[in-house]
């Protein structure tokens, strides 16, 4: 899965907007749409960022494995909120 597609996936399963993780990253929502779409590269700082805020391994937010970790080694688990 190409990194940007999970950017996606974690937003939704936040129940997240594009302007919400646009406010996060102090970026504007265009922007941001840009990096969802792989239209623009997410710098460094960004994927660190939402890594921190989604607590997933930097791994699975780069799609570099499909099996998402938290940031300590265990599970992740989507907590949705309702």
């Amino acid at each position: 899965m190409k990194y940007y597609q999970r950017l996606r996936d974690l937003r939704e399963d936040h129940n997240l907007l594009q302007k919400d993780v646009a406010l996060l990253l102090q970026t504007t929502q265009p922007q941001y749409t840009r990096y969802e779409t792989g239209e623009r590269e997410l710098p460094m700082h960004h994927f660190i960022t939402l890594a921190k805020y989604y607590n997933v391994s930097l791994d699975y937010l780069a799609g570099l494995t499909d099996t998402p970790k938290t940031l300590d080694g265990t599970p992740y688990r989507i907590n949705k909120k309702i």
